[in-house]
């Protein structure tokens, strides 16, 4: 079964994507593509017209996580912020702006999560970071400042997958500010910073 009446082989896609997620939830890596496929309301062979194997299906999975993320950013991104910091800035809005579904967003965490246990995707997922990481050290921020903030916003953002509670909304806000600010501090006259201060 290549293509379902009525359905594009995009929306498919995306059909057997969220079944795979949902299963994945409840039955980790474990899940099958007989699991996937049913749940999903499709045949065995009509998911494998799709993705080929499992791996492919889990690799699809985790880049589609990974690729929003990014498109997160790049949505925070203020095309009249030309200063030092202006991608550093679009990172911290993504991560302390609550979402219209923090609930999925916490669910997506927690799946790549899971994911992250097959060599593959974790091999992928730490490219992604460094590539990440790279973008952040070249944003123009002292390195003391870009520690602190983007240290800051990734606390704040994950606490509830280990079971810490959200933050209301107005402390976000408020931290948001707060780090933002902070990536548009002057620097220091002596050309020092808490990093290079002797212990």
């Amino acid at each position: 079964m290549g293509r379902t009446a009525g359905r594009t082989s995009e929306e498919t896609r995306k059909l057997l994507l969220a079944a795979a997620g949902r299963v994945l939830r409840a039955k980790s890596i474990s899940a099958t593509l007989e699991d996937i496929a049913r749940e999903a309301g499709v045949s065995k062979g009509g998911l494998i017209y799709h993705f080929a194997s499992k791996d492919e299906l889990f690799l699809a999975l985790a880049q589609g996580i990974l690729d929003d993320f990014h498109a997160c950013i790049e949505a925070e991104t203020d095309p009249e912020d030309t200063a030092p910091g202006a991608y550093t800035r679009a990172y911290i809005r993504t991560m302390l702006t609550p979402q219209a579904d923090d609930t999925a967003v916490l669910e997506d965490m927690v799946l790549l999560g899971q994911l992250l246990s097959v060599p593959t995707i974790a091999a992928i997922a730490r490219a992604d970071a460094d590539a990440l990481e790279d973008r952040l050290r070249g944003d123009g921020l002292r390195d003391d400042v870009r520690l602190l903030v983007v240290a800051a916003a990734d606390g704040a953002n994950s606490a509830p997958i280990w079971g810490g509670r959200s933050r209301p909304a107005a402390e976000l806000d408020a931290l948001k500010r707060h780090l933002l600010e902070l990536t548009r501090q002057p620097e220091p006259q002596d050309g020092q910073n808490w990093l290079s201060l002797p212990r």
